[in-house]
């Protein structure tokens, strides 16, 4: 099973950053780990299947160019940003498999890099699963358009198999085919190959693909489980945790039942393709956010439709279309992008969209100006985003009372969506990438892997909505933060904070850790998140919520791409979203700055 994609999402035009849980090491880590752990089971003989932690490493676009271009980060953006993800989930939850990347790393493919596979994969954290190539990544090694580093697929394969790559996924021609003539021209021995055959033969052992099937339990999973009941509750459920309530002016959400209409309009709004994002199954039924909203209101609202507007094309008829709906008691757009528009190498070419990445991060003109129109009516307007990736809203933001980003909600999606606009579920997710305000905000070249001034870890600017941002119908207050008089840097020391529900709504608070080291004499992040924990609390109740931060939390990177102990003044911060001024003010956040001894 060729998932978790554990890549950082550090610049939000990469098309397959949908994949992937966000800009956040600490926070992929351990969105990556639990996956891995709950995929792979728990018995101590069979996996349930073989999980395989992608792409290894440095990988985040351009698509176009990803097979052939090279990769180099100083060792403190490798230690700091782009590996930890990939320690924890071979070094500590056992992933079955790694998959390594399409491009280059300091002039090697990635498929046949001694740092990566060699000496940190295979050497330092002692890997002994499989290894596999992404598909067609060996055939980048010799072919003319890419790396070019083999002169022939065979001398391709040798290089592969000698770094550790056990296994070619093809997609063309098959470079491993070549590896026969390999041993008979001496480019490595047969004894060599097997070392890789062994590994391949090892996962299928563990996945008792050998062994009769009564010896196996999870051999004996039947077909029934698929869309069962419970899975479809945990789709919805996954649908409402992930929704984020990004602007609610006055309080216009959650809408009243008894409209007498409502319009719903937008691309996305009766779009199956839109909810499913990519690399997903084909559920049996699919709930859109139109039809979500219909079963919801049932037949005493008149709810009308029109998409209006595609993407990126602007409706030549917009103002017949918005005078027929404006009427409307309620207009909700549910607009955004694409899995059509962004995603893994593809052959889109639209405004602000190129090969299944984004050339901008605005909302396509053609839907702002639809919005514009629409605030027009002076009706109440909803906008419901969906997208796999950070959208800039400017305008949208100033002027919109309402907006609700729902991302790629999946099968249940639309369900979700109206539970949350007509308050039958309290929205309480928070967002996993920075959302900035423009383009002019990524000041650095796409294909420039630094991470200066990239993610809520190193962006200096204000961002639209930021890293951890996220509404509710409720509100939350913070107090009593405890912590050790100092913490101490080899040993486990306890944070321990008070939330309330200080609203009239039950509802799912979603707590957050931020450290910041102060005036540290090296580099470091400007806080960095280290904690998270999601509660539910019932209008007026009280939670003491506990973090513990380890050792390897409280550790920076020097230059040389090793962690190191420092001591000085560390910030501590907890509440509901990153910690500033305002959110202190209004008890969202509180911080306490200690020494580290």
């Amino acid at each position: 099973y060729w998932s978790p994609n554990i890549n950082i999402f550090r610049d939000p035009r990469w098309g397959r950053g949908q994949e992937t849980y966000g800009e956040d090491p600490f926070l992929t880590a351990a969105m990556g780990k639990a996956f891995v752990i709950g995929l792979q089971g728990n018995d101590p003989k069979y996996l349930k299947a073989a999980a395989c932690a992608k792409h290894y490493a440095v990988h985040s676009g351009p698509e176009q160019s990803r097979h052939k271009f090279n990769v180099d980060v100083t060792n403190y953006d490798l230690w700091d940003t782009y590996l930890p993800a990939f320690k924890q989930l071979v070094v500590n939850a056992k992933v079955a498999g790694v998959m390594c990347a399409y491009n280059a790393f300091r002039g090697q493919p990635c498929c046949g890099s001694d740092i990566l596979l060699n000496d940190i994969l295979r050497k330092e954290w002692n890997f002994t699963g499989y290894l596999t190539s992404d598909c067609g990544a060996i055939d980048d090694f010799s072919a003319p358009n890419a790396h070019r580093t083999s002169p022939d697929a065979e001398s391709a394969a040798a290089e592969a198999v000698l770094h550790g790559t056990d296994v070619e996924c093809i997609v063309g021609p098959t470079s491993y085919k070549s590896l026969v003539k390999a041993v008979k021209d001496g480019k490595l021995t047969e004894k060599q190959i097997d070392v890789s055959v062994k590994r391949l033969f090892n996962i299928r052992f563990r996945l008792g693909l050998f062994d009769p099937i009564d010896q196996v339990k999870y051999r004996q999973i039947g077909l029934s489980e698929l869309e069962s009941p419970k899975h479809h509750a945990h789709a919805l459920k996954m649908a409402h945790e992930s929704i984020v309530l990004l602007k609610n002016e006055n309080q216009l959400l959650p809408l009243k039942k008894n409209l007498k209409k409502i319009a719903v309009i937008g691309p996305n709004a009766n779009n199956e393709n839109s909810i499913l994002g990519n690399y997903n199954g084909i559920p049996t039924k699919l709930v859109t956010a139109l039809a979500g909203i219909k079963a919801k209101l049932g037949a005493n609202t008149e709810v009308v439709y029109t998409a209006a507007t595609g993407y990126t094309t602007a409706n030549p008829t917009l103002k017949a279309t918005v005078d027929s709906i404006k009427d409307a008691d309620a207009i909700v757009y549910v607009g955004g992008i694409s899995p059509k528009l962004e995603g893994e190498e593809m052959r889109v070419n639209q405004p602000g969209f190129d090969g299944g990445d984004r050339t901008s991060i605005l909302l396509p003109e053609a839907q702002t100006q639809l919005l514009k129109a629409l605030k027009a009516t002076g009706k109440p307007v909803v906008f419901v985003m969906m997208t796999g990736s950070a959208i800039a809203t400017p305008w949208e933001s100033a002027n919109i009372p309402a907006i609700v980003n729902v991302w790629y909600g999946g099968q249940d999606a639309g369900t979700a969506i109206a539970d949350v606009l007509f308050g039958d579920y309290n929205p309480a997710g928070r967002l996993p990438v920075t959302f900035y305000k423009s383009d002019s905000d990524l000041t650095s070249a796409f294909d420039d892997y630094s991470m200066t001034n990239r993610t809520y870890r190193y962006f200096t600017g204000k961002p639209l909505y930021g890293f951890g941002y996220g509404l509710s119908y409720t509100t939350f207050k913070y107090d009593l933060l405890t912590t050790p008089a100092a913490i101490q840097s080899g040993k486990n020391n306890i944070v321990s904070v008070k939330v309330t529900n200080t609203g009239k709504m039950d509802g799912d608070e979603v707590t957050q850790l931020y450290i910041a080291h102060v005036g540290a004499k090296m580099k470091a992040p400007l806080k960095a998140l280290k904690g998270f924990e999601r509660n539910f609390l019932k209008a007026g109740q009280s939670k003491i919520v506990r973090f513990e931060l380890k050792p390897e939390d409280l550790v920076l990177i020097n230059e040389a791409g090793n962690s190191t102990t420092v001591k000085g003044k560390l910030m501590i911060s907890v509440g509901g979203c990153q910690p500033d001024a305002q959110t202190q003010a209004s008890k969202k956040t509180v911080s306490k700055t200690v020494s580290i001894i």
